[in-house]
């Protein structure tokens, strides 16, 4: 007999999907869904993983977790980490199968939340009869370019990573060189294209789906993607959207960290609005050469900063692989000579870790360099402070565009062709750009306004807040 009605949700590997699946799932207990997360094993696996499941499994015992039994792949230096990745969660098929069936045994699964990277478990739910929804935790812009990719497929036979000076065009998109893609969809001959082809093909083929942004932030994107028009050739209504953001997630910090306030002594010395806060990412790591480029460009510019350094990596697009999670160097080592001894008035330098959300909503922080990441970007949004856009990996140049030519909420840095290397001078420039100029306190207005407009769409009235009423409703009518 059955007695609960269940939602499945089904996150990519790595600690960072799966915390971006929690806090969906924290906002669905609300509405009294029972919530079971399916996790993979054997692949991106982390000790952190394991001690943030026992802390939500604690605070939130409506949120359940089942692991899959071991799965064994081998990366291998011919194709991407994204390729063994999406070859990882396509061999946990049967697994997604084998739980699927037990939990429909014992009650009745009203959706089933998957992430992009997970679409090879679409089928295996519609075939039981489950609606799948995806949980897009990009932006707008991101899942229309993402919708019309399978097209832009048909327009041409080369890599995108050979297309240096052609512009791509997606709808709800400003036009971007086809080298700045992202990531997985760079080259042909690695499987990860391919596999990218396959999941954007399926994005149409979902009930719903919810996205990590709000409608007044991206309205272009989000209009292309709610009338269709990055689905050019659907035959089917287009998939419901629901804009239900900004969702940020709780910050994951050792207690080392969490007991290390040094930051926040300091910021509590400096004037309203006069630091540049620097952070690059869980995996935002450069150079020797690059830092110190970043160190000399901060210096002249005169400006206050925070910023938060990880371990240098040997090679400038290294960025791109596994994230190394050993973070034991010297500051000295990797700065020029005196550097720290002559900004010591003036900058702060935080190994590793430094908690982003407070951090940004301090009243002197006046500035944030970012990754691009869409966490990082959303963050910076809530807390409505001024950016400036240097991105690194995976689909950030999208986000950049975004950031800089629609929401007008930052300047970006200019990348050296090839390695995208940027220079001391660059980074003076654009630190003064947006501390000094014109522009900087047009963008610095715009900013405070999506603040605004965050917290309002997350408002007893607000956009988000009456997605996610129709999202639950939806959810609800299955089982009627």
């Amino acid at each position: 007999m059955v007695e609960t009605t269940t939602i499945v949700m089904y996150p990519a590997p790595s600690i960072g999907h799966i915390i971006s699946m929690v806090e969906l799932a924290k906002l669905l207990i609300n509405y009294k869904f029972s919530i079971t997360i399916l996790l993979t094993t054997g692949f991106l696996d982390h000790p952190s993983i394991d001690s943030y499941i026992n802390r939500i499994s604690t605070s939130h015992p409506s949120i359940s977790f089942l692991r899959f039994p071991s799965v064994t792949v081998t990366h291998s230096n011919t194709q991407s980490l994204a390729a063994t990745a999406f070859q990882f969660i396509k061999t946990n098929a049967v697994n997604v199968q084998s739980l699927l069936r037990q939990i429909t045994a014992k009650t009745v699964i009203n959706a089933f939340i998957i992430d992009l990277f997970c679409t090879s478990a679409m089928e295996i739910a519609s075939a039981i009869g489950i609606p799948v929804y995806y949980f897009f935790t990009s932006g707008a812009a991101v899942l229309s370019l993402y919708s019309y990719f399978p097209k832009i497929h048909t327009q041409t036979t080369a890599s995108f990573k050979d297309m240096a000076g052609v512009e791509i065009h997606a709808p709800g998109n400003a036009a971007l060189n086809a080298t700045l893609m992202p990531d997985p969809v760079l080259d042909r001959g690695d499987p990860a294209y391919w596999e990218m082809l396959y999941f954007c093909e399926h994005l149409s083929m979902a009930k719903g789906i919810v996205v990590n942004t709000f409608c007044e932030l991206e309205d272009v994107a989000v209009k292309a993607v709610e009338d269709g028009a990055c689905f050019p050739d659907l035959k089917r209504t287009p998939p419901s959207v629901y804009c239900i953001g900004p969702l940020i997630a709780d910050a994951q910090q050792s207690d080392e960290a969490r007991d290390n306030k040094d930051w926040l002594s300091w910021l509590d010395k400096q004037p309203s609005r006069s630091v540049v806060y620097l952070c690059f990412g869980s995996r935002g790591t450069f150079t020797v050469t690059q830092l110190k480029e970043i160190a000399e460009g901060l210096e002249r510019s005169g400006h206050r900063f925070l910023w938060v350094v990880k371990r240098p990596i040997q090679n400038q697009l290294g960025v791109k692989q596994v994230h190394d999670t050993t973070n034991d160097f010297e500051l000295g080592s990797v700065f020029p000579n005196g550097f720290i001894e002559r900004t010591k008035e003036r900058g702060l330098v935080v190994k590793s870790w430094a908690p982003q959300v407070e951090v940004l909503s301090h009243k002197s922080v006046g500035g944030f360099v970012s990754h691009c990441g869409w966490n990082s970007v959303l963050e910076g949004v809530v807390a409505g402070v001024p950016m400036i856009a240097w991105p690194l990996y995976a689909e950030q140049h999208v986000n950049k565009n975004v950031m800089v030519e629609d929401m007008k909420v930052a300047v970006g840095v200019e990348q050296r062709e090839g390695d995208r290397f940027v220079s001391g001078e660059e980074v003076e420039k654009r630190v003064r750009e947006l501390m000094e100029s014109e522009r900087g306190n047009e963008i610095r207005e715009k900013s405070l306004k999506f603040k605004d407009m965050a917290r309002d769409a997350l408002g007893e009235f607000g956009s988000s807040t009456k997605a996610l009423a129709n999202l639950v409703q939806t959810l609800n009518e299955i089982n009627h």
